[in-house]
């Protein structure tokens, strides 16, 4: 197929924290050194901020060294965190308060904002655009560009106008190529294209799987009494049993809204767990309902987010590109952050690309295609790293022993030690491995939904704003049509129906008996079936450009 095509130095897919700090600091760089740089994001949302959900609780660090003067400039971090409540939810209607010393140090957030990221992302597109960078919202990167020597040399968007079975409508527009001396890919976690080229490269040799947890989030509009502007509470515990690891948070931020949410390792081994109705029996508990009660909720959304740390990194750079943020992994858990960390690797990536492209011993054309070996060093004597290095043990060791001897372990580790003791768990199991077979294990009765703390996915969906072109390719691919019903139904009764947070998937009763539906117009590009089918027969894909949730402030 003929393409358009447009060339530029390096081209950043995806407008998430890691993506526009990426682009940010390439053109502080060109200033200063009064070069010339051609920079474009390309967004598969309908605008910046539109796919971008958090809980979020933000540490500046990386924003003050890549805009020291981000107040004057009016970043939108203006609830400063006040306080830090820490439960142990030992049932449905008990709680116990732990002391700040019995918690690991990385969980305190002295010095941190609540803040919602989308807007941060929205501002963050703002400076990008003032320093000179493209940005392309509604374009999904489809496909790798890889030049004839194998190098990455840039990204196809996604083609417009084609019916279900793949036909060109009258409104066809093909994608076009956008190509790159450098590109980078912050895609967020479990990026579909950073999946292919960690496979063709093998970026994971010699690392532990990836591991993964769906996060829920709702915004809430709450009464002025029950408010406490920057208040920040994490629960562990209820209503996860021993077997499911995972926590609860709720954050006060400005204006009598509050952030509340439940996070679910997709690890879990039930196949009758449904996570979404875990965290509509989160809010019914007493220290979470007390707040909310006689407040509306005004948005809800779910994403996936990457929790292996730093045993689970790949090798983040590959001939022509690099993988940042989420798409990598770089969340610290430890923290229950990883906006900050995902900032800083971008900005190390566009220290190392700049780098080479300001170089003066190679000609123009001689100076993309090339494994950034410069980032890898960059990172291994940063702050990212020692951050990442110094918590590798919490999340295997909360695997490992479990919520509670697992915790008193990260707690005296940094707490004491700083993270350093002389002891390195891995945790080499697989996430979609977990789940035992329907018949092992007892199946879940979850309460039906009392539409004023709790409700059910579909009015759910509706407040994500979530919309797709109706007529167009499924993006959720099945590599064998038969292995629903043949391998997930009767091993596992099919457990899509409850680890989707959308209710895409469906187990229909016909005339002519099951069938396996698939409402991908229901789809909030969470990536947890590609990432929890036990089958691995799933796999995401980008839809149509604008396609997907319009989060408005989360």
């Amino acid at each position: 197929m003929e393409r358009e095509s447009m060339e530029f130095d390096v081209v950043i897919v995806g407008a998430g924290p890691s993506g526009l700090s990426t682009a940010c600091r390439l053109m502080q760089l060109a200033q200063e050194k009064e070069q010339e740089l051609m920079v474009c994001v390309v967004e598969k949302g309908s605008e910046v901020g539109a796919h971008i959900l958090s809980g979020a609780v933000f540490e500046p660090r990386a924003l003050n060294e890549l805009f020291p003067e981000w107040q004057e400039k009016g970043a939108p971090l203006n609830t400063k965190v006040t306080g830090d409540d820490i439960y142990l939810l030992n049932g449905q209607e008990s709680a116990i308060k732990l002391p700040s010393f019995g918690v690991p140090k990385t969980m305190h957030n002295d010095g941190n904002y609540i803040a919602s990221m989308g807007n941060m992302c929205r501002w963050l597109a703002e400076q990008a655009e003032q320093l000179g960078v493209e940005i392309f919202p509604g374009f999904p990167a489809q496909e790798v560009i890889y030049n004839e020597d194998g190098s990455v040399g840039g990204i196809i968007t996604g083609d417009m106008g084609l019916d279900a079975e793949g036909n060109q409508k009258p409104s066809f527009e093909p994608g076009m190529e956008l190509k790159a001396k450098y590109t980078v890919f912050a895609e967020g976690c479990r990026g579909h294209l950073g999946k292919e080229l960690i496979a063709k490269f093998n970026l994971d040799s010699g690392k532990s799987p990836q591991h993964y947890g769906i996060g829920f989030k709702e915004i809430w509009d709450i009464a002025p009494e029950n408010h406490q502007e920057g208040l920040v509470v994490h629960t562990a515990g209820w209503p996860l049993d021993k077997d499911t690891n995972g926590g609860g948070y709720l954050y006060h931020a400005e204006n009598n809204q509050v952030f509340v949410g439940l996070i679910v390792d997709l690890n879990y081994s039930n196949p009758h767990l449904s996570p979404f109705d875990e965290f509509q029996r989160y809010k019914h508990h007493p220290k979470i309902a007390q707040y909310l009660e006689g407040g509306k909720r005004v948005s809800y959304g779910a994403r996936a987010m990457a929790k292996g740390g730093f045993n689970s990194l790949p090798k983040m750079t590959m001939p022509g590109a690099v993988l940042v943020g989420c798409d990598a992994g770089t969340i610290n858990f430890a923290k229950i952050k990883g906006n900050h960390t995902a900032m800083k690797s971008g900005m190390l990536a566009a220290e190392s690309i700049f780098e080479v492209l300001s170089s003066s011993e190679e000609s123009k054309e001689e100076k993309g295609g090339k494994d950034l070996t410069s980032f890898t060093e960059a990172y291994q004597s940063s702050w990212l790293y020692e951050e990442l290095y110094n918590t590798r043990n919490f999340g295997p060791a909360m695997h490992k022993f479990g919520t509670i001897i697992g915790g008193a372990y990260n707690t005296i580790d940094q707490n004491f030690f700083g993270g350093k003791l002389p002891f390195n768990f891995k945790d080499d199991s697989v996430d979609h491995d977990q789940l035992k077979l329907a018949s092992e294990v007892a199946k879940i009765s979850y309460p039906k939904p009392d539409n004023v703390l709790s409700f059910d996915k579909l009015s759910s969906v509706f407040l994500s704003n979530t919309n797709h072109e109706e007529e167009q390719p499924c993006h959720l691919k099945l590599a064998d049509a038969s292995i629903p019903l043949k391998v997930n139904m009767s091993k596992y009764g099919e457990p899509a129906q409850l680890y989707c947070p959308a209710g895409v998937y469906e187990v229909e009763q016909t005339e002519d008996g099951e069938k396996f539906v698939i409402n991908s117009q229901n789809c909030i590009h969470c990536k947890t079936c590609d990432i929890k089918d036990p089958s691995q027969n799933i796999t995401w894909v980008t839809p149509e450009g604008t396609g997907g949730p319009n989060y408005p402030n989360m």
